[in-house]
């Protein structure tokens, strides 16, 4: 298959969605996805991605569902054959300043705000976001649904997973560059000898954060 190729009918997450809005002439659809609400440590980074009319990316899927390895390979592609990709981030510091929803709706502020072209239409996964300032429409399990949210899922977490492998070799203990900051029990115990870095949310999981230092 050649890049860009129109891959609408083999695609495994059809382009039903996006097509609906390319018939009434809204070419610009911004698919947004965030990745990194859940992790103890690190920021919350967001993808907006506005496809080409009729052209997917052979396996964009739900990032949680591609390996690593495959998730570098099609966000490459992404990049390649999309008509725009921005990424948008909040810190940890922000996440304990105003909370991770808001954090969230702020890093896809970000990502919207730095695409080359105000989008005719922005569609997030999951609920509603009251922060987002530009309006959208919101699709539970969007993922899984529709096409440019999935190919914005695999962006934000090759951000975010690259964004901590980076940060890594500072605070090598807690083992980043392998859990990327969510709470397995590797981080837990360089929580309990080492307490938290200046990388981890301190209100956002407290209760978590104070059961991993104390073990």
């Amino acid at each position: 298959m050649t890049p860009g190729q129109n891959v609408d009918s083999r695609l495994r997450i059809p382009l039903d969605y996006e097509r609906g809005f390319w018939s009434r002439g809204l070419v610009g659809v911004a698919g947004v996805d965030e990745a990194g609400r859940g992790p103890l440590a690190g920021p919350v980074v967001a993808a907006a991605v506005v496809l080409s009319r009729g052209v997917g990316v052979e396996g964009a899927d739900d990032s949680k569902r591609v390996s690593r390895e495959e998730r570098e390979e099609v966000a490459r592609r992404i990049r390649e054959q999309a008509v725009a990709v921005a990424v948008g981030a909040a810190s940890a510091r922000e996440i304990d300043e105003i909370n991770i929803l808001r954090a969230t709706g702020r890093a896809m502020e970000r990502a919207i705000r730095r695409l080359p072209r105000e989008p005719d239409h922005v569609v997030v996964d999951g609920l509603r976001m009251r922060d987002l300032a530009c309006e959208h429409e919101a699709v539970v399990g969007g993922d899984a649904l529709v096409h440019s949210i999935a190919c914005a899922s695999i962006v934000a977490k090759v951000c975010r997973d690259r964004l901590m492998t980076r940060l890594a070799p500072r605070y090598p203990e807690y083992g980043w560059e392998r859990n990327m900051g969510y709470g397995t029990e590797e981080h837990r115990a360089a929580l309990r000898r080492l307490g938290p870095t200046p990388h981890h949310r301190l209100t956002f999981g407290l209760e978590q954060l104070e059961l991993a230092v104390r073990g």
